[in-house]
């Protein structure tokens, strides 16, 4: 697995349930890697962010797209690793430079994220929430995707099930990309940070010539965002599905944008909200709560 996985050693210990006694053993682990990837456009820095290394160049397209930067596979004609080396002169591969196409907009410094993000937060740099409102060139609220219920309940546990990594480590978020229509799991991707994830969904189909995702469903690993929506968002994907919560703003944001957000998936129960008209329930009984 490379550098995906680290050994360490670790101590574990377990107490006895009657507090008197406790058993300590001490093995090797698998950990998640987590190093820094510094993203250049032309030269420039635009942003350094943690990162679970492995798809970098579609974690960089990703980037861009969730920033405006790049709408069209023809947008970017190059991506490259560059400096970044070891004390023994070892390349790191974290250092990726990006090359727009001829007549693409360099990116607007007012986005610069101050060239940090932790792997927990992709808005963390951000001067202020106004500078994350990107107008998409892909907007959603027009797609006309009705999803299954029934079809929609079984994408957490396909999402869990690929998750790799995770089986070793525990300690990775994940996100793939369905089709809404039928089913069909077209990509996951994992990372010690929920916004790279979706970076590398998103560049992984900008690559594949896909954009706009019309009619398909980001399923994320953890809670809805605002970041999060606002990254489907501009991909053109109609629907955020989370196995948590979302965000108050995430869900502001949806409805703004005619998005469609479901939060909650555990087994059988969801929760829509925002965009309910793309969840089809073919037999129900309307509860309303009570107070």
């Amino acid at each position: 697995m490379g550098r995906i996985t680290a050994r360490k050693r670790i101590t574990r210990i377990t107490l006895a349930d009657d507090g008197a006694d406790a058993t300590v053993s001490r093995r090797e682990d698998l950990l998640a890697v987590e190093e820094p990837l510094e993203i250049r456009v032309g030269g420039t820095s635009l942003s350094i962010t943690m990162r679970t290394p492995g798809h970098d160049f579609d974690l960089a397209t990703g980037f861009l797209i969730s920033e405006g930067v790049v709408a069209h596979a023809t947008d970017i004609a190059a991506i490259r690793y560059c400096a970044g080396v070891t004390e023994e002169g070892e390349n790191t591969f974290n250092v990726l430079d990006v090359t727009l196409a001829t007549g693409v907009a360099a990116p607007d410094p007012s986005l610069e994220r101050n060239f940090y993000m932790t792997s927990s937060c992709g808005l963390c740099g951000k001067a202020s929430i106004d500078a994350v409102r990107t107008a998409s060139h892909h907007p959603v609220a027009g797609d006309e995707l009705v999803l299954d219920a029934h079809l929609l309940a079984t994408f957490p546990d396909r999402l869990r099930a690929g998750q790799d990594v995770f089986d070793k480590t525990g300690g990775l978020h994940a996100a793939a990309l369905f089709d809404g229509r039928t089913g069909e799991m077209l990509v996951l991707r994992e990372d010690v940070g929920r916004h790279n994830a979706v970076d590398k969904v998103i560049g992984w189909a900008h690559g594949e010539g896909l954009l706009p995702l019309t009619g398909m469903v980001l399923q994320v690993s953890g809670r809805a965002s605002f970041e999060l929506t606002q990254k489907a968002s501009m991909a053109g994907i109609p629907v955020l599905a989370a196995v948590s919560a979302p965000s108050s703003l995430a869900v502001d944001l949806a409805d703004e944008l005619g998005m469609t957000v479901v939060g909650f998936m555990r087994g059988r129960s969801m929760v829509v909200y925002a965009g309910e008209q793309r969840v089809a329930v073919p037999e129900f009984v309307t509860a309303e709560a009570a107070g």
